[in-house]
């Protein structure tokens, strides 16, 4: 009895080992994989930064963010007029693709059959297939002369460059929202209209207010990708590079600059694209702590 109660926990650690090794190594891995993300991600900043660093020394961020003059011949790189462009581009596709976007993810997960459901998925995932280059064509062959055609003047505006974004970002608001409706207990939606409500005040009154972290994660994350868009808005703004407030303009961005640009930049030119990508890079970053923090204050609220 004695020898059998001694070998039964030998035999158990020995099953057991196999098991604890694996475990390990799939730790290690992930461990590894992680630190070289950060890794490379710590090297792109700094290789950003410091790249723009020297026009940032010389000229100030403060001026750089506050000019409106950009004259590289002349060595002026005042930013304002690409900090404009972008928040204006950005703001007007949101303004389309918002709407657009949540309505369409409340249609598929609240109103339609699953077999449309089932038919319109692989249509919206085929518009984030879609190159870049592809809609920038599109707009410059039939966005630009329907406004041109509309409102006068050369067609190349911010405008255009809005709607463009606008289709771009459509799939990341849709999927996401309609994820998000879809992750809601199906015990709202029996409260709601067992209390009297109809289907649309269930809709509005119920499940929207608890799916907005996730619609606005979306949102958040659709705006990140609208501020870094460089080929499709690059060919329909016009690339003017001045301060203005209205969408019927041309305009430049900031991703769109860099684009355009990048091709024949030297010395202090080169550096202040790069200083434009920091602050490029900046926005980005804040967007995605911003979506990190609703989407942890979402969970904890539910």
């Amino acid at each position: 009895m004695k020898k059998n109660s001694v070998e039964t926990p030998s035999t158990h650690t020995i099953h057991k080992d196999p098991g604890a090794r694996k475990e390990k190594t799939i730790h290690i891995v992930l461990l590894l994989a992680a630190t070289v993300s950060l890794l490379a991600l710590f090297l792109i900043t700094a290789f950003v930064v410091g790249e723009g660093w020297p026009v940032m020394v010389k000229h100030g961020p403060l001026n750089l963010i506050l000019g409106t003059d950009w004259t590289p011949s002349r060595l002026s790189f005042g930013m304002l007029p690409q900090l404009t462009g972008t928040l204006l581009v950005t703001l007007g596709a949101l303004l389309i693709a918002v709407p657009l976007g949540v309505g369409c993810a409340i249609f598929l997960a609240e109103l339609s059959s699953e077999k449309v459901a089932n038919l319109l998925r692989p249509c919206i995932s085929l518009l984030a297939a879609v190159p870049s280059v592809v809609y920038g064509f599109l707009g410059v062959i039939a966005l630009v002369p329907l406004l041109r055609s509309t409102f006068g003047g050369s067609g190349y505006s911010l405008l255009a460059g809005s709607i463009v974004l606008a289709i771009m970002i459509l799939p990341s608001i849709i999927n996401i929202s309609e994820d998000t409706l879809r992750a809601l207990p199906i015990d709202y939606r029996e409260a709601s209209l067992a209390l009297g409500s109809t289907r649309w005040q269930t809709i509005w009154r119920v499940l929207l207010p608890a799916a907005r972290p996730g619609i606005v994660v979306s949102i958040i994350l659709a705006m990140g990708r609208a501020i870094g868009e460089t080929m499709a808005v690059m060919m329909v703004t016009g690339n003017r590079a001045k301060v203005t407030g209205a969408l019927l303009d041309p305009g430049a961005t900031m991703a769109g600059t860099i684009g355009l640009e990048w091709s024949y930049a030297a010395d202090e030119h080169s550096s202040a694209l790069f200083a434009l990508g920091t602050f490029l890079f900046i926005v980005i970053m804040l967007l995605n702590g911003v979506a990190q923090l609703v989407t942890s204050r979402g969970r904890v609220s539910q």
